[in-house]
């Protein structure tokens, strides 16, 4: 049995974070129907790579059942009103007040149902002068400092919209567990801006209290060396990882085969060595270029050495500890993508569906209608 069987999940839901959110509880075992307009979720025509559906849809809407709905006619917000009488929680990314004014307020819903979980996740949270601004991943990405402190450029993947939709899924956990204490619903509120500036709490320490944000360094980490990338002589990169004096010495004795360094000064620990990080990774650089990637890696895992590959995404397709698993899309094609992150024991061998748009609308009708 999953942990959220018998949990009925509504989502008034677009694009990436509450979908990802609602995909983890569908993982979990809990009923989602996903409520969609006409023309579906926005996200479904982000792409087509995924064998003709969206990559994003794909990956956050598996396992959901799809209900055409729109709950601003009044049959239709009395069919959602009935289905959510019954539901456990209601996860929403809608703009901020837009199911409150057409009559689903968290308050109103929970007098209703006192049950009810209500999950809102926005861009700016409720703050009166940021509350109305437009927030979509980049732009929190830049807002809260996430691009300056990686280099200038946007981080590859949709890092705050994922990270909102998982804050906002340990949330509603959370809220399950109280219930269970209590027999009451509550509100939970996750936006993607809070989520993003408690991820630089390190930088903004520095920033506030120290001398200053660390500044980009690249593949180099800015608080410890050598901790960084190195090309060997066939042109590869290898990240490798020193976190303590043992490992350094290893480093500089059996890898390098450099023991000189140990007796410098200049790196006699890590702060040091941070300090004159220039004049150590040229001394590094001119060995390891001597090696090819594989004698380099060789030698590190012998030393004990943490290391790895940068590698391409067609790489990382190929990876020893990639794990998999199958999702149909809403054509009927079985694709391929990286297994959900978390190992319970329980079989996760079965194929999940994504829903083409409406695909559950008569059955759902059907199942609240009025009595």
């Amino acid at each position: 049995m999953a942990a959220l069987d018998g949990t009925l999940v509504v989502s008034i839901e677009q694009a990436v974070a509450a979908p990802l959110c609602t995909a983890r509880m569908a993982d979990a075992g809990a009923r989602v129907i996903k409520i969609e307009r006409a023309k579906g979720d926005f996200a479904r025509a982000y792409d087509i790579a995924a064998s003709g559906d969206s990559s994003y849809f794909v990956w956050a809407n598996h396992s959901k059942e799809s209900l055409v709905l729109d709950f601003k006619q009044a049959e239709d917000a009395a069919l959602l009103h009935r289905i959510l009488n019954k539901a456990d929680v209601l996860v929403q990314n809608l703009s901020p007040g837009a199911l409150s004014r057409a009559g689903f307020g968290a308050s109103e819903l929970q007098q209703l149902n006192p049950q009810l979980i209500c999950c809102e996740i926005s861009g700016y949270g409720e703050s009166p002068v940021a509350k109305d601004l437009k927030a979509y991943d980049l732009l929190v990405q830049a807002e809260s400092g996430l691009v300056a402190v990686s280099g200038g450029g946007r981080i590859g993947v949709s890092l705050c919209d994922i990270g909102a939709g998982i804050t906002a899924y340990t949330g509603v956990l959370e809220a399950l567990i109280a219930r269970s204490k209590t027999g009451k619903g509550s509100n939970v509120k996750v936006s993607l801006f809070d989520v993003a500036a408690e991820w630089m709490s390190v930088p903004y320490v520095h920033a506030k209290y120290g001398e200053g944000a660390p500044p980009h360094t690249g593949l180099s980490h800015p608080s410890i060396a050598p901790y960084g990338a190195f090309a060997t002589s066939d042109g590869l990169l290898t990240l490798i990882s020193i976190q303590n004096e043992q490992e350094w010495m290893r480093l500089a004795t059996t890898v390098l085969l450099l023991p000189v360094l140990l007796e410098d000064d200049r790196y006699s620990s890590n702060s040091a060595r941070v300090q004159n990080r220039g004049s150590l990774e040229e001394s590094m650089c001119a060995a390891i270029m001597k090696m090819t990637a594989e004698q380099f890696r060789t030698a590190l895992g012998a030393a004990s050495i943490a290391y790895g590959a940068v590698n391409s995404v067609d790489e990382l397709i190929q990876h020893v500890a990639l794990r998999s698993r199958q999702i149909s899309n809403s054509q009927g094609d079985v694709l391929t993508l990286p297994a959900h992150p978390v190992q319970t024991g329980q079989s996760a061998d079965h194929c999940v569906t994504v829903p083409a748009i409406g695909a559950h609308s008569e059955s759902i009708r059907r199942e609240f209608a009025v009595e």
